[in-house]
């Protein structure tokens, strides 16, 4: 006799989420102190994908970081659209972060700070980061 059912459309087997922990990064003393998980990882995570050039480090998939460097030097009204797009392409990649908006831009001398929330698995957080635009 041969089963009924296929293994692609059998309900009884999930996909387990991924573990959230990790360690945690103590920005103050410059050493990994603990661990952290669930938000505080996420918030970890977004900060690293945001501090990572994309493409120039080999032990990093090409999916991870951002691509800040071709922007230094562009015009601002170049600049704010694409930032707003790169970051938060690079976020997604990450599935713990659903979506990014809410992005506020404010423009100094040579530096654009960017503010925006992520929705995460976790809830919502409001980031920041700041971009030197001119070399």
């Amino acid at each position: 006799m041969i089963p009924q059912t296929s293994p692609l459309t059998d309900t009884a087997a999930e996909l387990a989420a991924e573990p959230t922990r990790t360690y945690a990064l103590s920005w103050e003393r410059g050493r990994i102190q603990g661990h952290a998980d669930g938000a505080e990882a996420v918030k970890q995570a977004i900060y690293l994908i945001l501090n990572t050039e994309r493409y120039q480090y080999p032990v990093y998939s090409w999916n991870y970081g951002v691509e800040m460097m071709e922007l230094f030097g562009k015009p601002v009204n170049y600049v704010l659209p694409e930032l707003k797009r790169r970051i938060a392409e690079a976020l997604l990649q990450d599935d713990r972060v659903t979506a990014v908006d809410q992005f506020a831009f404010e423009t100094e001398g040579g530096k654009v700070h960017v503010t925006f929330v992520a929705h995460t698995v976790f809830g919502e957080m409001e980031l920041e980061k700041e971009v030197d635009i001119h070399v």
